[in-house]
């Protein structure tokens, strides 16, 4: 009970310090982390910033990979 206590006290604590978010995939790589940490001896905090940190990227590969791909389609601009 002491645990799971702390632990939504320390998520509280991060959520109210926690600005506007502008990280792209973090809320859904942060639930997806942790349920599998839950499952995995019951590390759901470590699995959520994993998972935070993994959907970040992916995100952010996922953008870059559009923009090039939008470019690559466009027309050249002429003077």
């Amino acid at each position: 009970m002491k645990r799971t206590a702390i632990s939504v006290a320390a998520a509280l604590v991060f959520a109210v310090m926690a600005g506007p978010a502008g990280a792209a995939g973090c809320l859904k790589g942060a639930a997806v982390g942790a349920v599998a940490g839950h499952y995995a001896h019951h590390h759901a905090v470590l699995g959520a910033i994993t998972g935070c940190v993994v959907g970040h990227h992916l995100a952010h590969k996922a953008k870059e990979q559009k923009a090039a791909q939008q470019a690559k389609n466009s027309p050249p601009k002429q003077p």
